[in-house]
């Protein structure tokens, strides 16, 4: 893993889209490891829900994110859509993370299951996906948010839709 978790790391992020181009000439697995080191530039998503990739293997991503008192909603907890976002990225990622070069891939479907309520003492929190079917048209995957310890806060599942760029 990249860095410790106990501390909120504020690294250099370069945010901008990926490259059609990159796309075309490397593989999924191959763009997230450039991304992981600093070639790439990270989704502007991330500056919305700051998180950053810090392993990748094919079939599977973890992502680090540190939740805040900024994400609460009127109950005092984060809002679910914090959670929802990771997991719908770690698991896209995860697809992604099987494809071929020149293939993209988009979310269709993303189910949620929220665990226990998030708040800024929880500490940081892994969003780990884990790539289940790539085809030819679509991609499952799964994911677990969970805190350093491994206590799960929320799950889902997804299915993507791949496409030729």
């Amino acid at each position: 893993m990249a860095e410790s978790l106990d501390k909120n790391p504020e690294p250099e992020k370069n945010f901008d889209r990926l490259p059609v181009e990159l796309m075309l000439r490397y593989s999924g697995v191959e763009i997230l490891n450039r991304l992981l080191i600093g070639e790439v530039p990270y989704p502007a998503m991330s500056e919305v829900i700051p998180f950053r990739l810090v392993e990748v293997d094919r079939g599977r991503v973890v992502f680090e994110s540190f939740p805040s008192e900024k994400y609460y909603n009127t109950s005092g907890i984060v809002h679910g859509g914090y959670a929802l976002t990771l997991l719908d990225t770690c698991m896209g990622i995860a697809v992604y993370s099987t494809l071929d070069s020149g293939i993209g891939y988009t979310s269709i479907e993303t189910k949620v299951n929220f665990v226990r309520p998030i708040k800024a003492e929880t500490g940081p929190l892994l969003a780990i996906g884990s790539a289940i079917h790539t085809g030819t048209k679509t991609g499952t995957a799964e994911g677990r948010l969970v805190d350093s310890e491994g206590k799960v806060y929320a799950h889902g599942t997804t299915t993507c839709f791949l496409f030729g760029l």
